[in-house]
């Protein structure tokens, strides 16, 4: 079971996130236990303030390190093997491989960073930082429901035994394939027959094709860092060949 405690000064953001879909499964499975702190009760005044002015000026507020690390070490208890997060746009930006490899951890902390930020200092007290996107958000709280829902579905058993994760998109560094299910016929539009035929090496080859070419469009930087092997290189070769038509 995979332990995911979130530090936040808005732990009641998370009640309808744990309520519905994947993240729910997996609580009602016991596959996860994800629990939201109030970063507010590591506080050490009568009006529990977590944020104050910035040294040197400035707009806005800046969260105090002290509550922050006072959480991290209430969560790490006499242990280390919590593996702390702070969500921010400083972070390595997430991909798949980033969500595999904290899917095989044991015990996650997610800090959730508001107003202009966090005091520097409390990076000497994380392990890592992510990002989830070259874009500013409010706070850390959805950046933390975007990882924790990437973590949870690669827990076995989540997806239920007729899912399969391989063939979505980022998983094989591409993205998903198209996609089509009844009518036959929409508006004018009509399935691919190769769907409809029933061949499986075909369909498979289908869709690996329909991967690259949609990988190729929307991010060619994706298949400048994959392997190439020699069913893609002849893939791409078709790929090519179409456009030029």
């Amino acid at each position: 079971m995979i332990d995911i405690r979130v530090l936040t000064i808005f732990p009641n953001i998370f009640d309808s996130f744990l309520m519905y879909g994947n993240p729910a499964r997996a609580i009602q499975m016991g596959l996860v236990k994800i629990q939201a702190v109030d970063l507010r009760q590591f506080a050490d005044d009568p009006r529990r303030t977590t944020d104050d002015y910035p040294y040197g000026g400035g707009i806005g507020m800046v969260m105090k390190p002290d509550p922050i690390v006072r959480g991290i070490r209430s969560v790490q208890g006499s242990t280390n093997e919590v593996q702390v997060i702070l969500l921010t746009p400083q972070g390595r930006q997430l991909t798949q491989q980033i969500v595999e490899e904290l899917s095989s951890k044991a015990s996650l902390l997610l800090i959730c960073g508001r107003y202009e930020g966090i005091d520097e200092r409390v990076r000497y007290f994380v392990h890592d930082e992510i990002s989830v996107g070259d874009y500013v958000l409010s706070g850390g709280e959805t950046a933390s429901m975007v990882l924790m829902d990437a973590i949870v579905r690669l827990i076995p058993g989540v997806l239920g035994s007729d899912s399969r994760i391989d063939g979505e998109s980022f998983y094989n560094g591409l993205l998903e394939y198209p996609q089509y299910t009844r009518p036959r016929e929409f508006e004018g539009y009509e399935v691919p027959s190769v769907l409809l035929e029933g061949h499986h090496e075909k369909i498979r080859r289908w869709r690996r094709k329909m991967s690259l070419k949609r990988t190729t469009k929307h991010r060619p930087d994706l298949i400048r860092s994959m392997t190439i092997d020699n069913e893609v290189k002849e893939l791409l070769q078709e790929i090519e060949s179409e456009s030029l038509i």
